[in-house]
C-alpha cells in the first residue's frame, strides 16, 4: 500500500494537535526560571513504572532488593565492579561454536489477511527456571504459549495511525490481582495517545512489512524463526555442507536453532527467566534486515513479570525501544519516558527512508538511491509519477540523499533510569540496512553496488561472509546467574568478555574476504581490538607465552564503516598510513582505535592474504585496560598480552576470590579457524578505496560525505548555522543523580524529561517531487573535563566531525558520519568535538546522552525536540501508568531555541 505525496498531504495531518487533543501543545513561559526550578521537587517522571500494591510506589534503589550483593556486602574490588570473579564451571576457551545472529524475518502487512486467533498469552505458574512455580505476578507466559502466539501469521489488533486505546491490556486480570485494585484504563498499546504521538506521515510511509516479538525472560529456542531466515538453511554457507548450516555445532542443531538454551557456555547453568530478558526470550541474538524504501513496523510485546522486583536484583519491567540511529519520527524513536508495561505492546513504525527525502533527489532519479530487490518485486515510490515500480536490474529507485545511506544499526531498551540494566539483561539486537550501495550481494556488478563481502546465493542480504558481532563484558554470580551492580553510578565493568552472548567462542571462516560488523554492546567498558595470527614456531612478529613454541603476527584489515555509515574511504590498518598523525605508522597496524559503548566498526579482513592459509588460527584481542567504570586506564602493548607478561590471575583476598595483576578482560576472546575456500571471491578490494597516502593519490570513494571540509563553499554555508554547546560533567550533581549536562554555557542539569534543552526547527514540511534544498543545519559542540570519559550519542541524525580537540579528526573519523562521539581522556579521544548535523523530515521529542549507560541512568541524559517550521508552542511530556498515558507541561531552557551562537567556534 502507498500514496503519492499530494494524496498523502491531504490525508496526513501536519499541524499541531487541537486544543482538545490529549497531546495538545502548551505555551513556553516568558520567564521559565521558576518552572525549571519546580521540576526539582516534582515526582519522578517514571513513577508509574514503580507502582506496588497498596497504593505504594517503589524507588530506583528499591528495584534492587533481590540483588545477590547489597551495598553493605559489595566488595572494593575492580573486577567485576564491586563484585567477585565469575565462576567458570570448567568452561575452557574456544570449546563452543559461535552462533550467528537469527533473523526476525518480515511478513507482508496485509489488512485482508485473516487475523491470528491466539491472544497474547498471560503469565502463569510453571517450573523454574523459565517460570515461577508459586507467584504468577513473578512469572511469564509459558515457552510453548509464547512460541505459538509469535509463530502464527498475521497481526491483531491491526496497526493504526493513533495509539490503540480502545483494546484492553490482556493481562489486566493478573495486574489487578497483583495490585488488589481495579484498573479503569489499561489500554492494549503503550504508545502515548493523541495526535502528538500518532505515526507521522502514516499514509505516505504506510508500513509494508512487519514482525512481532516479545521481550521475555530466558527460555529455550523452539526453532520458531527457522522458516523466516532468508537463506532458509538451504543455500550458501547456511545450506547443507556449509560452515553455518549447523547453528551451534550440536547434533540436534543442523539447519535449526531449536533447542539452543540461554546460557553462556554449555558447561554453565541455564539462565533464569528473571536474570536474562531477550527479544523472544531466546538465543541466538536477533537480527533485523531491512531495505531502504520499504517502511516497516515492529510490534513489540512486553512479556516481563508484573512484579517490578522479579528481576534478580536489576532491570525494570517497563521498556522503551530505541532504533539506534534510525532516521525515524520521534514516536518510534524510543524516547525514555514513552515506556510501556507488561501485557502491552508498542507499534514502532520505521519509514526506512533516506534522509533528505523532502529535499534531495525528490524525483527518485539517482540510481545510487535505491531499494535492492528480487525479480518481480514491486515498491510504491513517490517520484514524479507516483505509483508501484517494478524491480529492474536488481533495484527500484527511491527518493532521498544517497550520501545518507546507512548500514549497521542496533536497537535496544531506553527506559528512563534503567537503560543500562535492561540492555545488559539482553534488550539489544542488531539491524542491517540494505541498499543499492550495500546490497549484501557481492556478485552484483552494476557500477553502484560496493560489493562488500557477503555472498551471492540470494539477490540481496547474503550473510555467508558478512558477520554481526556484539561484544560486551558481563559477570555472573556464584550460581552462574547473570549479575550486575546497579549501585555504582560511575559505571559497571564485567570480568568476562562475551561475543554474541558466548564465552570465548570459535568461528570457522573461509580463506577469503569477510566483513565483520562489530558493536561494542557494553554498559561502561571501552574496547580496543586487535587481530593476530598464531604462528607455529618463533618466526612471528611477537613471541607467545614463555616455554611455548608459538608466536604471533598482526593481521592487517580495513575499516569500511564507522557507526551506521559506510565511509568515504576505506581506512587501512596495515601500517602504511599515519592514521592519527602522531608520527607512528605501526600503532594501529592490525589494531582498531578505541571503540566506545554503542560505536560500531565494520572491518574487512582477508583470510587469503598476509600469509594466512587454511588451518591457521587467528584471534581477536582486547588491549584496552579498565580499572573502574569512570573511564579507561591505558592500552596494553599487544606483545605483553600475547607473551602473557600482562595477564590477570585469580587470588584469594580477605578470604574471598579476587582478580590481581590486571584486567581479566584484556586478552584474546575469540578464535577464527580458517577453512579452505573453493569458490571465487567476488567482493571489492578495499585497497581501491583508500584515502591518499604519501606515495599515491586517494582511491575511489565509497559514499562521499555531504560536507567537504576542503571546499570553501561548503564551509561558508556553516558560518550562518546555529551553534549549540553541551558540557558533560558532575557540576551540581547529587549522590542520587551525580551526572549533569550544561547547555550553551548555562547551569548543569540532571535529566528530567519535562525539560527541553534544545529545539531546532525544520526548514520545511513534506514536499512534492522536484523541490530541492538542504534542510536545517546546525553545529554542535560537546565537551567534558575532570578526567571523565563519555561516548555521547545524539539520536536521529548523524554528524560530520569538523574538529576533534580543535584540530582535524583522525582518518577513521575524518571520512565518517558519526552518531556516537567520544569525549574524554582515553586514547584516541579529546575533551571536545565539534560537528555539523542536519534535521529533516520528522519532528518530535528525541534524546542526547552519554552511552556509558550507567552515566545516562544517573542523569547524564537530556531531551531535545525537533519542531515544525514556525512552531511556537512546546510539546508536552508523556507520563505512562498502568491506567494509560497522561501528559504534563514541558518547559524549555532559556536557550533551547536560540542556541549558543552562529557559525563554527574558534577553537
Amino acid at each position: 500500500m502507498g500514496l503519492n505525496v499530494s494524496q498523502a498531504t491531504s490525508l496526513d495531518y501536519f499541524g499541531e494537535p487541537s486544543y482538545s487533543d490529549p497531546s495538545a501543545y502548551t505555551e513556553q513561559p516568558a520567564d521559565p526560571t521558576q518552572m525549571l526550578l519546580d521540576l526539582k521537587s516534582d515526582a519522578p517522571a517514571n513513577r508509574g513504572a514503580l507502582e506496588l500494591p497498596d497504593d505504594k510506589f517503589g524507588t530506583k534503589r528499591g528495584e534492587t532488593a533481590e540483588n545477590v550483593l547489597q551495598p553493605g556486602t559489595l566488595t572494593s574490588y575492580n573486577y567485576p565492579t564491586n563484585g567477585y570473579p565469575s565462576p567458570m564451571y570448567g568452561a575452557l576457551p574456544y570449546t563452543q561454536k559461535m552462533v550467528l545472529f537469527e533473523e526476525f524475518g518480515l511478513e507482508k502487512l496485509d489488512p485482508s489477511q485473516p487475523a491470528p486467533t491466539l491472544p497474547f498469552p498471560a503469565p502463569k505458574l510453571g517450573p523454574a527456571p523459565m517460570q515461577d512455580p508459586q507467584h504468577v505476578e513473578r512469572s511469564s507466559p509459558s515457552a510453548e504459549d509464547l512460541q505459538a502466539f509469535l509463530k502464527q501469521p498475521g497481526i491483531a489488533p491491526y496497526p493504526t495511525e493513533h495509539a490503540n486505546t480502545a483494546d484492553r491490556n490482556p493481562w489486566q486480570p493478573q495486574v489487578e490481582q497483583y495490585f488488589q485494585r481495579y484498573l479503569t484504563g489499561a489500554p492494549a498499546e503503550g504508545r502515548p495517545p493523541g495526535e502528538g504521538w500518532a505515526h507521522q506521515r502514516w499514509n505516505e510511509f504506510y508500513p509494508q512489512a512487519f514482525f512481532k516479538t516479545a521481550q521475555a525472560g530466558a527460555r529455550p529456542n523452539g526453532g520458531m524463526r527457522d522458516s523466516r531466515q532468508m537463506h532458509g538453511y538451504a543455500v550458501g554457507e547456511f545450506g547443507p555442507g556449509g560452515l553455518y548450516h549447523n547453528t551451534a555445532g550440536l547434533a540436534q542443531t543442523e539447519g535449526t536453532t531449536k533447542g539452543i538454551q540461554v546460557r553462556i557456555h554449555p558447561n554453565m547453568p541455564v539462565q533464569d527467566h528473571k536474570s536474562v530478558w531477550t527479544f523472544d526470550g531466546t538465543l541466538p541474538p536477533k537480527l533485523l534486515m531491512v531495505r531502504y524504501g520499504q517502511p516497516m513496523l515492529m510490534r513489540h510485546y512486553n512479556a516481563l513479570p508484573i512484579d517490578p522486583v522479579a528481576n534478580h536484583g536489576f532491570g525494570l519491567h517497563t521498556i522503551s525501544t530505541h532504533e539506534h540511529n534510525g532516521h525515524n519520527p520521534a514516536e518510534s524513536d524510543g524516547y525514555a519516558n514513552a515506556f510501556f508495561f507488561p501485557g502491552q505492546f508498542y507499534d514502532y513504525r520505521w519509514p526506512v527512508q533516506l534522509a533528505g527525502y523532502d529535499t534531495i533527489n525528490t524525483t527518485a532519479s539517482d540510481p545510487r538511491a535505491a531499494f535492492p530487490c528480487a525479480p518481480g518485486e514491486t515498491l510504491w515510490v513517490n517520484d514524479m509519477n507516483p505509483g508501484l515500480k517494478t524491480c529492474q536490474n536488481g533495484t527500484i529507485r527511491i527518493r532521498g540523499d544517497w550520501r545518507e545511506t546507512m548500514s549497521t544499526h542496533w536497537f535496544h531498551d531506553h527506559m528512563l533510569d534503567f537503560t543500562a540494566q535492561n540492555v545488559y539483561k539482553g534488550n539489544a539486537v542488531m539491524m542491517n540496512y540494505y541498499s543499492a550501495l550495500d546490497r549484501g550481494n557481492e556478485a552484483m556488478n552494476d557500477g553502484v553496488n560496493l560489493r562488500l563481502p557477503s555472498g551471492s546465493a540470494l539477490p540481496w542480504g547474503n550473510r555467508d561472509y558478512d558477520v554481526n558481532l556484539v561484544i560486551a563484558d558481563k559477570a555472573w554470580d556464584k550460581n552462574g546467574q547473570l549479575w550486575f551492580n546497579p549501585f555504582n553510578t560511575d559505571g559497571f565493568i564485567g570480568d568476562r568478555l562475551l561475543v554474541n552472548w558466548q564465552y570465548a567462542p570459535y568461528l570457522d571462516v573461509r580463506a577469503r574476504r569477510y566483513r565483520f560488523r562489530i558493536l561494542n554492546g557494553s554498559v561502561s567498558r571501552f574496547l580496543a581490538l586487535a587481530l593476530v595470527k598464531e604462528v607455529k614456531g618463533l618466526t612471528g612478529e611477537m613471541p607467545g607465552p614463555k616455554g611455548t613454541l608459538v608466536s604471533y603476527s598482526r593481521v592487517p584489515f580495513h575499516m569500511v564503516a564507522n557507526d551506521g555509515n559506510i565511509m568515504e574511504h576505506a581506512v587501512p590498518f596495515d601500517g602504511t598510513l599515519d592514521l592519527n598523525r602522531d608520527g607512528n605508522l605501526l600503532d594501529h597496524k592490525g589494531q582498531l582505535p578505541t571503540q566506545g559503548i554503542a560505536e560500531r566498526y565494520d572491518i574487512v579482513v582477508d583470510f587469503a592474504a598476509n600469509g594466512i592459509k587454511p588451518g591457521d588460527k587467528l584471534y581477536f584481542v582486547n588491549v584496552k585496560e579498565h580499572e573502574t567504570g569512570i573511564g579507561t586506564k591505558q592500552n596494553i602493548p599487544l606483545a605483553d598480552i600475547l607473551s602473557e607478561k600482562y595477564k590477570a590471575v585469580q587470588i584469594t583476598r580477605n578470604g574471598q576470590p579476587a582478580w590481581d595483576k590486571g584486567d581479566p578482560v584484556v586478552g584474546p576472546f575469540m578464535e577464527l579457524r580458517v577453512q579452505a575456500y573453493s569458490g571465487t571471491d567476488l567482493s571489492m578490494n578495499p585497497v581501491d578505496y583508500e584515502p591518499a597516502k604519501p606515495a599515491k593519490l586517494a582511491g575511489k570513494k565509497m559514499i562521499p560525505l555531504w560536507l567537504d571540509r576542503s571546499n570553501p563553499a561548503d564551509m561558508a554555508k556553516l558560518q550562518t548555522a546555529r551553534r549549540r554547546e553541551f558540557e558533560f560533567g558532575r557540576s551540581f550533581g547529587t549522590d542520587d543523580a551525580p551526572w549533569t549536562v550544561a547547555a550553551d554555557g548555562g547551569l548543569g542539569y540532571n535529566m528530567d524529561p519535562r525539560r527541553i534543552t534544545a529545539a531546532p526547527q525544520l526548514a520545511n514540511g513534506p514536499t512534492d517531487a522536484g523541490y530541492s534544498g538542504a534542510g536545517t543545519a546546525e553545529i554542535w559542540k560537546l565537551k567534558t573535563g575532570g578526567g571523565w570519559s563519555h561516548p555521547v550519542h545524539v539520536h536521529f541524525e548523524e554528524g560530520i566531525l569538523l574538529r576533534r580537540g580543535g584540530v582535524e579528526p583522525p582518518e577513521w573519523e575524518k571520512w565518517a558520519r558519526k552518531d556516537v562521539y567520544r569525549i574524554g581522556t582515553e586514547a584516541d579521544s579529546t575533551s571536545s568535538v565539534e560537528f555539523a548535523i542536519h534535521f529533516r523530515e520528522f519532528a518530535g521529542t528525541y534524546m542526547e546522552h552519554c552511552h556509558n549507560t550507567q552515566h545516562e541512568d544517573n542523569s547524564m541524559l537530556l531531551r531535545w525536540d525537533i519542531e515544525h517550521a514556525g512552531q511556537f508552542l512546546v510539546m508536552p511530556t508523556p507520563m505512562p501508568t498502568w491506567e494509560g498515558v497522561q501528559y504534563v507541561r514541558s518547559v524549555g531552557q532559556p536557550t533551547f531555541r536560540t542556541g549558543f551562537a552562529f557559525g563554527p567556534s574558534n577553537h
